[in-house]
């Protein structure tokens, strides 16, 4: 099993020296300080975030917190880019199918900000990872997992460290994405997904998810829609995963009850949902 890399405490790391210098907000992120200030721009650059997922909605929420300024990114996900991915996830293109999603995602954040402080992890999020992948000092966690049993414990886990933390409801199945809302945890309805949610951690974890939980939760009101059946060449004769990394442990298309359909103008939204929520509090200093 591949070493799993510590991300560096708060005090470590390039970010730590930068913050006896006087700050310069960088032409780059001109457009953005006009809305937040320089004060609220600062906070930005010297912020660590930590993204746990990197699909659909997770590759849309990195883009949208590297192009805000986040000064410091690890981003957590164990997966390949797979051709199913064209249609929805911002690092998949024909020529990147196969490649690590996290070192993908890495290099378009540091092409768009060279300055940034990023860190690719390629590995699923799991309990007997969890005191190396999320420890404390995170001014922000972003939750964009679609596996249940790893998503309940990282929310938990978040909550136990007081970290703040975001996290993606049901994506898929929607064709709508203004019926996107972002509202604490228990205050979703009309997801099925969320309600699992809300119902594992208060039988899992013992969390009192009818009263506000810290949980931050992107979700739809729109109904979830049935996938429809297609049609395939001879030699495929129906679904067949065809991702690289199919032979996992943790989380494959077989694994799966059933997949769903999903649009990267649904996905893309509830991503940049996310990033606008950590964006807002680290810049307004809450």
């Amino acid at each position: 099993m591949r070493p799993v890399p510590h991300p560096p405490p708060p005090s470590e790391g390039p970010l730590a020296a930068d913050r006896g210098r006087a700050f310069r907000l960088s032409r780059r992120f001109d457009r953005t300080g006009r809305l937040l200030g320089d004060a609220g721009m600062e906070r930005l650059a010297h912020a660590r975030v930590v993204v746990f997922g990197l699909g659909g909605v997770g590759s849309y929420a990195v883009e949208g917190l590297a192009r805000s300024g986040v000064g410091h990114l690890t981003l957590v996900d164990f997966d390949e880019v797979c051709v199913t991915n064209l249609n929805r996830q911002l690092h998949a293109t024909v020529r990147t199918v196969g490649k690590p999603k996290a070192a993908l995602m890495a290099e378009r954040c540091r092409d768009v900000n060279p300055d940034v402080s990023v860190q690719p992890v390629q590995e699923f999020y799991r309990a007997e990872l969890a005191d190396r992948l999320l420890g404390p000092g995170w001014d922000f966690v972003v939750d964009a997992i679609d596996n249940v049993k790893a998503k309940l414990h990282l929310l938990h886990r978040a909550r136990s460290l007081g970290l703040p933390v975001v996290s993606s409801m049901g994506a898929a199945g929607r064709l709508d994405p203004t019926a996107i809302r972002v509202e604490d945890l228990c205050e979703t309805h009309m997801d099925p997904f969320a309600k699992d949610v809300r119902k594992l951690l208060k039988r899992k974890y013992g969390v009192d998810t009818e009263r506000p939980t810290g949980i931050t939760a992107v979700y739809s009101i729109e109904t979830s829609r049935t996938p429809l059946p297609l049609t395939y060449d001879a030699k495929t004769d129906g679904f067949l995963c065809v991702c690289p990394s199919r032979e996992n442990d943790f989380h494959t298309c077989d694994h799966r009850t059933q997949v769903n359909g999903s649009a990267v103008f649904v996905t893309s939204v509830f991503g940049m949902a996310m990033a606008g929520v950590v964006v807002r509090r680290i810049a307004q200093g809450r």
